[in-house]
């Protein structure tokens, strides 16, 4: 499956969202607090729809269910000039309904419509394994597999790293004479 840059540019800056978004200091999962907080801050969120689509389509995780996922599979594929249009889109995606105001909200707004194809997609390839489709060349496919590996072997390197910072911090803070985290 190829994605376009447009797309794979952002596919990255929305996981880093999510990733910032996901535990606090102390390692704790506090994803859904963080993202029921950001829900309430959309009026606040919506001016920046257009310059960070992604910062702002968190508000819409796990808000999609795709019925036409060999549109999205195509949709990824396309550039920012190039689009296809949320009525378009929309067809093959459905709306939970606790999102359904969010979108109506964001739907009024002038860049609203592209934000939810955005969003969408943004969602799609959060959720869906990127793996190459029978008809892309192997080539491709075994790159971008190599690519996601590589993505997630880095990934688990800088969470060891992080804790290993933390570990070391917390350890010369007790040196100093502070009380442990722990």
């Amino acid at each position: 499956m190829s994605i376009s840059p447009f797309f794979q540019e952002l596919r990255s800056a929305y996981q880093a969202e999510l990733d910032d978004l996901n535990s606090d200091s102390e390692g704790q999962y506090i994803l859904d607090k963080r993202l029921a907080e950001k829900r309430k801050e959309l009026d606040f969120l919506l001016q920046m729809m257009d310059l960070n689509p992604e910062m702002v389509a968190v508000v819409l995780h796990q808000a999609f269910e795709f019925h036409e996922p060999e549109l999205m599979a195509h949709f990824i594929t396309r550039d920012a000039d190039d689009l296809l249009s949320w009525d378009a889109l929309s067809e093959g995606v459905h709306i939970a309904p606790w999102a359904q105001p969010m979108v109506k909200q964001i739907l009024a707004e002038p860049v609203g419509a592209w934000f939810m194809t955005v969003a969408a997609a943004l969602e799609y390839m959060h959720g869906t394994p990127m793996r190459a489709s029978a008809q892309s060349n192997d080539a491709d496919a075994d790159e971008d597999l190599q690519n996601v590996e590589r993505g997630d072997q880095a990934e688990h390197d800088e969470e060891r790293e992080a804790r290993e910072r933390e570990e070391a911090g917390n350890a010369w803070m007790v040196e100093q004479g502070f009380d442990s985290k722990e």
